[in-house]
C-alpha cells in the first residue's frame, strides 16, 4: 500500500475506521431487503474491500475491522441487555458526536442488536480498549484509576491522563 506519506498514520487509521464501518452500514441496508445480513460476513467484505482498494494492507485492514467489531458488539450488548438507548451506551449527549459517524454507528448496532444478543455476555466480557487501538464514539474508563476519556467522534485510544494506564472499559450503567 501506498499511503499518503503527508497525512498522520493515526489519522489515516481513523478515516480508515470511518470508512470500514461505513462500508458495512451500507451492506446491511442493502442486504436487508434480501435477507438478514450477518455482522462477520458484513465486516469481511468491507476488510477486504479496504485491502482490494488499497487503503489498507491486509494487517491494517484486520487490525481495524477488530476495532469495529469489537465497539459494535459492546453497543449491541449494551442494547440488548440494558433496552437503554444508543445515547445511554455513548453516556454523553449525542449532538456533539459527529451527525454521519453517529447515524452509522446507531444503525449498524440495531441492526446487529439481535444477531449480538446471542453472544452479547462473552463478548461484554472480552471487550477491553487499549493505548494504541482505535475506537468509536462513546465513554471508556480507564481500568487503573477510573478516570473517563470521552470520544466525541472516531479516535485513537491514548494512555490515561490520569495515571497513564492503558487497559479500558465502558461502563454500563
Amino acid at each position: 500500500m501506498a499511503p499518503d506519506n503527508n497525512q498522520d498514520p493515526l489519522d489515516r487509521m481513523v478515516v480508515a475506521y470511518e470508512n470500514m464501518l461505513q462500508r458495512v452500514d451500507d451492506l446491511l441496508q442493502k442486504a436487508e431487503k434480501t435477507a438478514i445480513p450477518t455482522l462477520k460476513k458484513s465486516l469481511e467484505h468491507a476488510r477486504e474491500k479496504a485491502v482490494e482498494l488499497d487503503e489498507l494492507t491486509r494487517e491494517e485492514a484486520e487490525k481495524i475491522a477488530s476495532y469495529v467489531e469489537r465497539d459494535l458488539h459492546d453497543a449491541a450488548g449494551f442494547l440488548h441487555q440494558t433496552g437503554e438507548e444508543f445515547r445511554d451506551w455513548a453516556r454523553f449527549d449525542l449532538k456533539l458526536i459527529e451527525g454521519r459517524i453517529l447515524d452509522m454507528f446507531a444503525s449498524v448496532a440495531d441492526k446487529t442488536r439481535l444477531e449480538l444478543g446471542r453472544f452479547a455476555e462473552q463478548a461484554r466480557e472480552a471487550t477491553f480498549y487499549h493505548t494504541g487501538e482505535i475506537t468509536g464514539p462513546g465513554t471508556l474508563v480507564c481500568g487503573e484509576c477510573g478516570k473517563e476519556l470521552h470520544f466525541h467522534k472516531t479516535g485513537h485510544i491514548p494512555p490515561c491522563s490520569g495515571c497513564h494506564g492503558t487497559k479500558f472499559a465502558r461502563v454500563v450503567e
